[in-house]
């Protein structure tokens, strides 16, 4: 086996066990112990619990069998044997780790707002391996092999949001904390954004402009930023004209914007988000 393989058998195993620790801390000690409900199957997990007092990590297991069964052949042996092994350790943590822990018996609103950020970060950590805690995730996955047209968080908030309103009403349907719950999943979500993708966030701006090395040479000069033309023509003058296309971080997007101004300010500008920006001035490639 060589070094890169056993490197990456650490990373996924470290992922795990840190991702299920924040998972498990997060839906145990702070959803479960306010009774707020919370998505996937985790959440149909902790309705049984609290009824019947059945552990929440081995519920899930066992509800997931079935799933994983029919999955399986959609998406693939190698990702739901990962994905088992994760699930296996994030419900250990859940039934062993975190009843060991303090519960937190105070304000709902911080509640969901502590299990948002501890569950988001585990989710984001582990999903960062290629891996997955099963359930819903499932699911939606195979909905979008099946499906490809339909949006994969469209299906996702769908299925979450399906799960989580059943969950709140076997718990009573207090509408409070069926909205603290939902606050904790759109927290979970945001978390999940940033942590994989934000880092490495930016702005790509598209300028069309007929001064393409001025504009260029200009944002060189305010930003030390790059930038790479090309040519266009207007669809409706029929002029050529010149597009110059910018990668930069959100500090840097008011100075490419000044730049534009100072140039040619009858410039044609589009600013856009771009959720990862690799490449030279900025993280290199994986």
């Amino acid at each position: 086996m060589d070094k890169k393989k056993i490197k990456n058998i650490c990373l996924d195993l470290a992922a795990d066990f840190i991702g299920s620790f924040l998972i498990a801390i997060g839906i145990y000690n702070f959803a479960t112990a306010s009774e707020f409900p919370v998505t996937g199957i985790t959440g149909i997990a902790q309705v049984l619990y609290l009824y019947f007092g059945l552990p929440i990590g081995t519920m899930t297991t066992i509800i997931n069998i079935p799933i994983i069964l029919v999955c399986v052949k959609v998406l693939g042996m190698k990702f739901v044997m990962k994905s088992l092994k994760t699930l296996l350790i994030s419900n250990f943590f859940m039934d062993v780790i975190a009843p060991l822990l303090p519960i937190y018996e105070g304000d709902l609103m911080l509640s969901s707002i502590c299990m948002g950020l501890l569950a988001g970060l585990g989710y984001a950590l582990i999903f960062m391996r290629d891996s997955s805690t099963g359930g819903v995730d499932f699911i939606s996955l195979t909905i979008r092999a099946l499906k490809p047209h339909i949006s994969l968080g469209r299906i996702i908030v769908i299925v979450d949001c399906i799960v989580l309103l059943v969950c709140g009403l076997l718990l009573g349907g207090n509408v409070d904390k069926i909205i603290y719950g939902l606050i904790a999943t759109y927290i979970v979500s945001v978390v999940v954004d940033k942590v994989m993708y934000g880092l490495d966030a930016g702005k790509v701006t598209l300028i069309v402009t007929e001064k393409g090395y001025d504009v260029a040479e200009k944002i060189h000069e305010l930003t030390e930023r790059g930038a790479t033309l090309l040519k266009a023509v207007g669809s409706h003058t029929k002029t050529e004209k010149q597009v110059v296309m910018c990668a930069c971080s959100y500090k840097q997007m008011h100075m490419v914007q000044r730049a534009v101004k100072e140039v040619d300010h009858t410039a044609f500008l589009v600013m856009m988000e771009a959720n990862q920006v690799r490449g030279e001035g900025f993280r290199p490639h994986e």
